[in-house]
């Protein structure tokens, strides 16, 4: 009877992760640049002294889901949206480098150019300060951040920085719990000239929200026959001590 409580106890636990992880991915459906999380659940046999014959399930998450999310115009000269398989080097909370499809940017009073969450944006040669005042911005498809100085000619732009945009692999990178992309071997990713950014849009998320809710629902049901099940092993147990006591 133990075997019935012990499968149906961890199916429990585990439907109860992976509604989290639906619901942290419908929280996001309007998050700008956010790649959906995948879950999935296998069966696991506990190890241990008296434990081989017990099996549990494990919901994990496998990865992303890597598809391009619409492409939103917003006209905003410090807005891009990376196409293809590109991405946008970032300074993380700890000045480490990360990647984000995230392109709706800021400048600092400084001139930092910083993402909307306030992280350095990173050029090819370390993170990017616009020189104040300026009039106007403009970034290139290819990265390249041109400004005109504030009282300047409307022709005289000039060129002062080049966005690093990067391609690697999607089995190399993990996504941390801060959102950002990371390369799983901790290496930095290199420049990648062939990678393109549309200026004045910015990449929505990927998040099917209609598909989510459903997979959210089904999970919510296993979660249901999961504890119906506990209560089955309750009652037959109940039963199995009122046989024994008349015996």
């Amino acid at each position: 009877m133990d075997h019935l409580l012990y499968i149906a106890m961890s199916g429990a636990k585990e439907n109860m992760n992976g509604i989290s992880i639906k619901a942290n991915n419908l929280a996001n459906s309007t998050t700008t640049g956010f790649k959906a999380d995948l879950e999935q659940a296998r069966a696991m046999q506990a190890f241990g002294e008296g434990l081989p014959t017990r099996v549990f399930s494990l919901t994990e998450r496998p990865g992303q889901n890597f598809d391009d999310g619409a492409f939103i115009i917003t006209e905003r000269d410090l807005d891009i949206a990376v196409q293809g398989k590109g991405w946008l080097s970032v300074q993380d909370a700890e000045g480490n480098e990360a990647y984000t499809r995230t392109g709706n940017m800021q400048l600092s009073p400084t001139g930092m150019l910083q993402t909307a969450s306030g992280l350095s944006v990173i050029g090819e040669d370390g993170p990017i300060q616009i020189p104040l005042p300026i009039s106007k911005m403009e970034i290139g498809d290819d990265g390249t951040i041109s400004i005109r100085p504030e009282g300047a000619p409307a022709n005289a732009m000039q060129e002062v920085a080049r966005l690093k945009l990067v391609k690697p692999e999607f089995q190399d990178i993990e996504k941390g719990t801060d959102g950002l992309f990371r390369r799983k071997d901790g290496e930095i990713a290199e420049l990648d000239a062939t990678v393109r950014v549309m200026s004045g849009a910015v990449e929505g998320s990927n998040v099917n929200a209609v598909s989510e809710m459903t997979q959210m629902i089904s999970l919510q049901r296993q979660f249901e026959v999961q504890v119906k099940m506990m209560k089955t092993a309750e009652d037959i147990d109940r039963q199995h001590n009122q046989i024994m006591r008349v015996m």
